[in-house]
């Protein structure tokens, strides 16, 4: 028996590569099977769900978010049936390998993408060969040479979870804080292959589909078979995501981009710094002038829902900088402005900077940085903080029209003060509840007339019952009940 799993941040999301590995298993198949977990299940737990399974080969995908968690199941396992095969694989193992806490429990790792080797490997441990090397290096492979496993998502998938999509692996550009800097290139699936599996996903009834390709808009003509396809389903029900370089948007993809409704599409766009001395020593490549312009056509020309992101911390650029960057995302109506600290990626050209920056990271996953020449830690601290305030008022769409009266004409140090105080008053930046942040806002703002007017407006959409009339003493906000709560895209539209 073999069993294949991973460790999933949470029950919504699913495992692509595990499916992508079970359906090159060929002739093993039969005696293999997917499990999945959660990190916020007990190690013990897992470990003996998996024995259960009585298996001889057991194949983990270890990433950034699971690897405190696996190593702890897999020692567990290796302890409770030593002569297990433990096989390990992905981004968290693929590099710096035997510094990884993991190492030590692992009897093979598959290095790299392990699609075709996998069932190359469990061939040679159950006819017991000889395999010289306990740490592998996958052969390179061309996307069109393995099976897709799209069939493998079930049923309960398609109605419960986010299915993981992919036309292309790879990516041409070097950004150095990104895994993908270490890609040779982009290449393609046979894009009428992968279109006929859409359309049994379809039939099936998945509806949501969120591509992981990380340049969904590099080739134009394969970009503009996908939308042509989806645009001759229904759309009133129908959820896609794209990664989408923020530079490239001619106008074949703009004519069908329009077609589509509000709802349908979201583009989550990396722009992580609009600095271009940051972008040199980063070695990223972008147009600022054709991102400002694509980003403003986005948002007055169509109803894509806009996810951006900004990354603090990076070599060289200081709190001033950021503050611009942002106030300049702000200005372009970005619906979502996801910011996140540097992380140092094992195996990502970024650590060069180290030392002619003064980059401090943390040791243990997932290795933000701490502080650096141009950002110290009580800095990067209060980004963070402003981060997590700025997902549960701004991202969240529950704060439409108090947003803007809050933010003014000076967008980030308007909304650093309300996230000083949130924290200083808290010392909380997660689990506040709705009620609660509403509370705190109109706390804050008591004086605000006109802040306190459009909070009012704010939380009589959200359907939930009044708590705090004695907060708020002669301004009650009232409320409409019987609301259904709308979910994070649809908020913004309203």
């Amino acid at each position: 028996m073999i069993v294949l799993c991973t460790l999933n941040a949470r029950y919504i999301h699913s495992s692509l590569g595990l499916r992508y590995l079970y359906a090159n298993m060929e002739e093993l198949q039969d005696q293999t099977e997917i499990m999945e977990f959660m990190i916020n299940q007990r190690p013990i737990d897992i470990a003996e769900n998996i024995l259960n399974k009585n298996p001889s080969i057991v194949g983990m995908g270890i990433y950034i978010w699971n690897i405190q968690q696996s190593t702890e199941v897999i020692s567990i396992l290796k302890a409770l049936k030593p002569d297990i095969k433990i096989i390990l694989g992905g981004p968290e193992i693929s590099y710096e390998t035997e510094e990884s806490p993991a190492y030590p429990y692992a009897d093979f790792i598959l290095r790299g993408q392990a699609d075709l080797d996998l069932k190359l490997l469990c061939q040679d441990i159950i006819n017991n060969k000889p395999i010289l090397n306990k740490i592998i290096d996958s052969t390179p492979f061309h996307p069109k040479d393995i099976k897709l496993p799209y069939i493998f998502y079930t049923d309960e998938d398609i109605r419960q979870r986010v299915l993981y999509v992919e036309a292309s692996r790879g990516c041409p550009f070097k950004c150095e804080f990104c895994l993908s800097a270490l890609d040779k290139t982009s290449q393609a699936f046979d894009i009428d292959e992968f279109l006929h599996e859409m359309d049994e996903l379809y039939l099936r009834g998945a509806r949501h589909f969120k591509f992981v390709d990380r340049t969904f808009n590099l080739n134009i003509k394969t970009s503009q078979k996908i939308l042509n396809f989806f645009l001759q389903k229904p759309l009133h029900d129908l959820f896609l995501h794209f990664e989408l370089i923020p530079d490239r948007l001619p106008e074949e993809l703009k004519d069908l981009i329009q077609k589509f409704p509000a709802g349908a599409l979201q583009f989550e766009i990396g722009i992580q710094t609009f600095n271009p001395e940051i972008q040199q020593i980063i070695s990223r490549k972008q147009d600022h002038q054709k991102t400002i312009e694509n980003l403003e056509y986005l948002f007055t020309q169509t109803e894509v829902h806009l996810h951006t992101d900004l990354i603090a911390g990076l070599p060289g650029e200081d709190i001033q900088s950021f503050a611009k960057g942002f106030d300049l995302l702000v200005s372009l109506k970005a619906q979502e402005i996801q910011m996140g600290i540097l992380k140092r990626l094992r195996g990502t050209p970024i650590i060069r900077h180290s030392k002619d920056y003064g980059m401090i990271f943390n040791p243990t996953p997932p290795y933000t940085v701490l502080s650096t020449a141009h950002m110290d830690s009580k800095t990067l601290f209060r980004i963070n903080r402003f981060a997590r305030y700025w997902d549960m008022i701004a991202n969240s769409g529950r704060f439409s029209n108090t947003l803007p009266e809050i933010l003014s004409d000076n967008s980030f140090n308007n909304f650093m003060a309300l996230s000083d105080w949130l924290f200083e008053t808290t010392g909380q930046t997660h689990k506040l509840a709705l009620p609660r942040l509403f509370k705190l806002i109109y706390q804050h703002y008591d004086s605000s007339e006109s802040i306190t007017k459009h909070l009012e407006i704010d939380f009589n959409k959200t359907g939930i019952k009044s708590l705090f009339s004695s907060v708020i003493g002669e301004t009650q906000l009232n409320t409409k009940t019987g609301q259904v709560a709308s979910s994070r895209q649809q908020r913004h539209l309203n």
